[in-house]
């Protein structure tokens, strides 16, 4: 028998309880407790017993925990972070983040992020990151997707890399040239024009075949002054963060099938105006994204090149160079491209800002421009 035991046996019959406690060498605080716990438990109430706490002052309220979770409802691909930035808008009391985890993992909220293969892409890169709004803006088809009786989407994503506010999300009638630059012409006369745009080495915005992969789409773009972007082979971080929104989209609106476009609208509306980014310190994209300096006027009626001669493109992408017709890249026909004597009858060949290639007169051929980077 163990003391404490011997003690609590004794306690019961004793007429002098506080003397008791003396000989035990315990405090009578300690004896009443050692007490009541064999009265209410018997023997097995003479066990050490956790003494960590039946209840936390630092506990959640039901209330909140409801609204932690409820929130996790109305956004199913936040994680912890956004809810709680979500959550700070609304209370001045707020929860911490490992909080938030917590009670989301305990009710089966959360689940593993995919690592996905993201596609390789490009032949121009200058390596170039938005420090500013406009600076660059990246644009992408997402991947298509049979939507119940609406057919097959694949929505058109253009967004401002500084800012990652999305400028489109649309379900186009198709991904032809003449489709898609009349959905630019309508981003560049609401939001002006980027000095850059980046995307990927598929049509339309390029062209496997093209000289620097130019295609029709890419070479206006060229014409309004708009330098041209593409990651390198083996290198998706170039383009990283809009292959994390195409995700996005992915988990939050294809599971709903048939997306009208106005579902599209406030998905990009929410993405936009409420949604915190960690990559912003957890701002909105809204806060940070101004229109462009740089206005739209329209298509020019073609390029200007000071101080070289200039040739126009045919229909069938040649220009004539004396009694020779040299073959350029159907994608510009009907621009010009400016010839830069460089020594030997050589002639450097420029469209806009890209230098496209040299033209040797002695063998008669025209060597594009293989380099990676402009």
């Amino acid at each position: 028998m163990n003391q404490r035991t011997e003690f609590v046996l004794r306690a019961i019959k004793t007429e002098n309880f506080r003397e008791l406690c003396r000989e035990y060498g315990i405090s009578a605080k300690t004896g009443y407790k050692w007490r009541e716990r064999f009265l209410q438990d018997g023997l097995k109430g003479m066990g050490e017993h956790s003494r960590r706490p039946k209840s936390s002052p630092q506990g959640l309220a039901e209330a909140v925990v409801c609204e932690m979770v409820k929130l996790k409802q109305q956004h199913r691909h936040w994680g912890p972070r956004k809810l709680r930035k979500l959550y700070e808008r609304l209370h001045a009391e707020v929860p911490s983040e490992s909080s938030f985890k917590r009670v989301l993992e305990r009710a089966g909220l959360v689940q593993e992020r995919r690592v996905r293969r993201r596609q390789k892409s490009g032949r121009l890169h200058s390596g170039r990151k938005a420090q500013s709004p406009n600076q660059v803006w990246t644009v992408d088809f997402k991947g298509w997707w049979q939507a119940g009786g609406s057919g097959r989407m694949e929505p058109l994503t253009v967004r401002d890399e500084y800012s990652r506010y999305v400028l489109e999300l649309r379900t186009l009638a198709n991904a032809r040239t003449p489709t898609v630059r009349a959905c630019f012409e309508r981003l560049f006369e609401a939001h002006g024009l980027p000095e850059a745009i980046r995307s990927d080495n598929g049509a339309p915005f390029a062209s496997e075949r093209g000289v620097l992969g130019l295609s029709k789409l890419s070479a206006w773009w060229v014409a309004l002054g708009i330098d041209l972007e593409r990651g390198r082979p083996g290198h998706p971080q170039d383009n990283g963060a809009h292959e994390r929104l195409h995700l996005d989209v992915e988990q939050e609106l294809r599971a709903d099938q048939v997306v009208q476009q106005a579902e599209f609208d406030e998905w990009r509306r929410l993405f936009n105006q409420e949604r915190p980014h960690e990559a912003l310190g957890m701002k909105c994209p809204v806060e940070l994204y101004r229109k462009s300096g740089r206005k739209y006027e329209g298509t020019p009626k073609d390029l200007e090149y000071q101080g070289m001669d200039s040739r126009r493109v045919a229909k069938w992408g040649s220009i004539s160079l004396g009694r020779q017709r040299v073959y350029i890249s159907v994608a510009l026909a009907g621009w010009s491209v400016g010839l830069k004597r460089c020594g030997a009858g050589e002639s450097e060949i420029w469209f806009g800002r890209l230098l496209l290639g040299h033209w040797d007169p002695s063998t008669l051929s025209f060597q594009r421009t293989v380099q990676e980077a402009k």
